[in-house]
């Protein structure tokens, strides 16, 4: 813009007002022309524009409007400022530019809308809702700038952004009952850690016109919403996924009612909804990591403040799932608390605050609704509601005289449904992480919590213990040894691990548990066990067991976390980062994975924030576990030591003096980090992904030497092949199970799942669908192993290949529709 020949226009309409019509002509295109963003610089002109009558200032503003072809530009600007303050002016034009920009998840194009929004205020104009939280959620950013605050800060309607489903309905509830705006602004002011004693009494002298019900019963409504868009808003590039985060301005108002639900009585729903809000909030967003840690926190604070066993349970079971450090960190400090105060330990309280949710009997319990019975069941890893009629026949689906009649009961009992299931699965992984924790219980103590427990019991029951250094296992209604014998008492009890066992005996325990159909909730028998090689015995202190593979960095960051490590997103723009880390407290040691960022193409090899795809791994290493951390650079390179002053170097422990199952349960994770995000599980990286740089690894993945999992899986196959109604068509060899189809035959690989055609090899992809709750192809003796059950699954299909309908199949096979 030319800053000089605008001034002169300007006051040339100032001593020459008649002529403004003539000049508004000259003044356009100076304006229109002109690059970037000029609003500061327009705004220092207000001298030279308030010279200008306000006649003269109409004439050029309308000119301005009417020649303007971007109205969300520099001539709107300029127009906004010429007619700032003249009565009588529509604002037509600004109003709608600002209305645009509601689109935007913060302001883009620096000062121009501010300045329109500053004079909208000015003039007390209303400003479109969007527009209005447009400007808050950029004010939240750190470079946001006091301007842009303080137009933020003037900027009190409505109470909340709109384009969230759950403030959108506490804005109408405020509409229609007043009080709840009082409340809503309240909550807004909860930005510390804590509530402090005078923000509570506010918040008691808000609630007690409204209701506590009538709060509680809307709260509890509006958090299973929290993060749920009405409309999508539009990103920049460099910007994370700004509609699968929370906002930032209503995400102080979430923490603020999370507040306010802890100053009120509870009620079972309570202690679930905030539980759910903590696992909500930490859902991942693309580029920002999760959608808002502060408002988890809030509500793992809120579970703090209820009492009752549901919230205890509550907190034991996101224990046993979050994996974000903070909030784990914040939930560990929160049991450790609570067992000090009753004088246990960490794990006895985690155990002992396991409900019963209604289950009166291991796995079961019955509800009479009127003339209906309610049959809640455990059947693996699920529960099941069930119905029977008064004559005792058992119904598929709700009675309508339970729909009608028992409205609230039946909401309770499906409520319990979801809370078991989710107890199910969170106990599960934490009885899986009990062979590392090396625990151990009294008899009496381990019977109460555990094998008679009413849900924990589902899972106690279909696992193996050791009593007395007995093993034993569950069946006809009593603890059992191999050979039949029951144990009906006794005084230590651990969980059983393979580790140290007889391959007879382990192969003998399998046998049992087949012949008793028992699912084990996890690999127990049939456990991998990752005893000592001769080449790590010749390295000394590492592992090259699971060196040089490609993994994909997201989903290997998932898996370590759920298995309790650390790590760190590796970063194309990052100087260093330590390796994935666990720590043994039990044994005293820390476990390292080496791993490097993958590739250097930043568009081939990064997300859009700049965090590697994939990542490549190294070695296995122990080390004391107060020792100092090792740390790499991101993009690869050695790993060195950060020594504290006048620190002495601290070596590795020999990999030969790890305890046989320390060493074998570390491995085992490391094993299924590579099993699962390896790219060589992909079925469509046949061409080796970005410029064919990986299709060696990935056929040698793909079609290789099995590992342990593997030939665990490939041990089982040869029990269970023989029992499927396709066994004539399937034969094991090597590492592939043989498939006879009418069309072709086929092999599949007992690693990765991936499938060769006869004559030639010829790749065949099918991808299997992401469904973890689909049912499992007949018996198998425990859950979890997805790519078992996609090997069977694809089997079944290629033994009636000529019953494939799919296109896509059935072009690779050669064959017509």
């Amino acid at each position: 813009m030319d800053l000089r020949k605008l001034r002169d226009l300007l006051r040339r309409c100032a001593a020459s007002p008649a002529e403004a019509e003539r000049i508004a002509a000259e003044l356009w295109p100076v304006a229109a022309e002109a690059e970037g963003d000029w609003a500061r610089e327009t705004e220092a002109m207000s001298p030279e524009v308030r010279a200008i009558p306000d006649g003269a200032r109409g004439v050029l503003a309308d000119a301005l409007l009417a020649a303007g072809q971007d109205a969300g530009g520099n001539v709107l600007t300029l127009a906004a400022v010429i007619e700032r303050g003249l009565p009588g002016r529509s604002g037509e034009a600004r109003a709608k530019a600002l209305a645009e920009a509601g689109r935007w998840y913060t302001l883009w194009e620096g000062e121009r809308f501010l300045v329109l929004a500053e004079i909208a205020c000015e003039e007390d104009r209303p400003i479109a809702p969007e527009a209005v939280a447009m400007f808050r959620r950029s004010a939240t950013d750190a470079y946001g700038g006091e301007r842009l605050q303080a137009l933020a800060k003037a900027l009190t309607e409505p109470v909340l952004n709109v384009g969230e489903a759950w403030a959108e309905r506490a804005l109408r509830e405020a509409e229609e009952a007043p009080g709840w705006d009082a409340l809503l602004r309240h909550a807004l002011t909860a930005r510390a850690a804590r509530p402090t004693r005078a923000w509570e009494k506010r918040a008691r002298a808000l609630v007690e016109p409204l209701g506590e019900d009538r709060v509680r019963d809307a709260v509890l409504s509006w958090l299973p919403l929290a993060g749920r868009r009405t409309f999508a808003l539009e990103r920049q590039e460099w910007d994370h996924d700004v509609n699968g985060g929370y906002d930032p301005y209503n995400a102080t108002a979430l923490r603020g009612l999370v507040w306010t639900l802890g100053l009120l009585p509870a009620r079972p729903d309570t202690a679930r909804a905030l539980g759910a809000l903590v696992e909500n909030a930490l859902r991942k967003a693309a580029g920002l990591g999760p959608r808002n840690v502060k408002v988890a926190n809030a509500a793992v604070n809120g579970l703090v403040g209820l009492d009752g066993e549901a919230a205890l349970a509550e907190l034991a079971r996101l224990a046993a799932r979050v994996t974000h450090k903070g909030t784990l960190k914040l939930l560990e400090s929160v049991l450790e608390e609570r067992a000090a105060a009753l004088g246990l330990s960490r794990e006895e309280i985690e155990e002992l605050a396991v409900p019963a949710y209604g289950l009166t009997e291991v796995g079961r319990a019955e509800f009479a609704l009127g003339e209906t019975t309610a049959l809640l069941e455990v059947r693996g890893a699920k529960a099941v509601l069930g119905w029977r009629t008064a004559a005792g026949k058992a119904v598929k689906s709700v009675p309508a005289a339970v729909r009608r009649d028992h409205a609230e009961e039946l909401k309770e009992l499906k409520a319990a449904v979801k809370d078991v299931d989710r107890m199910l699965s969170a106990q599960s992984e934490r009885l899986d992480r009990q062979f590392l924790a090396n625990r151990r219980w009294q008899y009496a103590s381990w019977r109460e919590r555990y094998l008679d427990h009413p849900l924990v019991g589902t899972l106690a029951r279909r696992l193996l213990w050791t009593v007395d250094g007995t093993a034993v296992g569950y069946a006809e209604g009593e603890l059992r040894t191999l050979a039949g014998d029951a144990v009906r008492d006794g005084g230590d009890v651990r969980l059983w691990h393979p580790v140290g066992h007889a391959s007879a005996e382990v192969v003998a325990w399998r046998d049992w548990l087949e012949r008793h159909a028992i699912t084990q909730p996890f690999k127990q028998a049939h456990r991998e066990v990752y005893l000592l090689t001769d080449a790590e015995r010749a390295t000394g202190t590492y592992s090259n067991r699971f060196a040089g593979h490609i993994v994909r960095q997201h989903q290997f960051n998932s898996l370590v976390a759920i298995r309790g490590w650390r790590n760190k997103l590796r970063l194309m723009v990052d100087d260093s980062a330590p390796p994935a880390t666990r720590d043994l407290p039990q044994w005293g040691l820390r476990a390292e994975y080496r791993i490097h960022g993958e590739g250097r193409d930043f568009r081939a090899d990064t997300t859009d924030s700049g965090s590697y795809l994939r990542l490549s791994t190294d070695q296995v290493r122990f080390y004391p576990i107060d020792a100092p951390q090792n740390w790499a650079p991101c993009w690869g390179g050695e790993y060195t030591m950060a020594m504290p002053r006048r620190g002495a170097r601290v070596e590795p422990v020999p990999i030969a003096d790890i305890p046989p199952l320390v060493l074998s349960e570390v491995l085992r994770d490391v094993d299924l980090f590579v099993g699962v995000a390896s790219v060589g599980n992909d079925p469509t990286w046949q061409d080796g992904g970005p410029e064919g740089r990986y299709r060696e690894y990935w056929t040698a993945y793909g079609f290789g030497e099995l590992n342990q999992g593997a030939e665990t899986r490939r041990a089982l196959l040869e029990r269970l092949v023989p029992r499927l109604a396709i066994a004539d068509r399937c034969t094991l060899e090597g590492r592939f199970l043989h498939v006879r189809g009418e069309r072709r035959t086929y092999r599949i690989h007992l690693g990765s799942g991936n499938i060769l055609m006869a004559p030639d090899d010829q790749y065949l992809c099918i991808v299997p669908k992401s469904d973890p709750t689909a049912p499992q192809t007949g018996y198998l003796p425990f859950e979890g192993d997805r790519t078992l059950a996609v090997i069977l699954s694809k089997a079944m299909l290629l033994a009636e290949d000529d019953k494939i309908t799919d296109p896509t199949i059935l072009s690779q096979l050669g064959a017509q529709r």
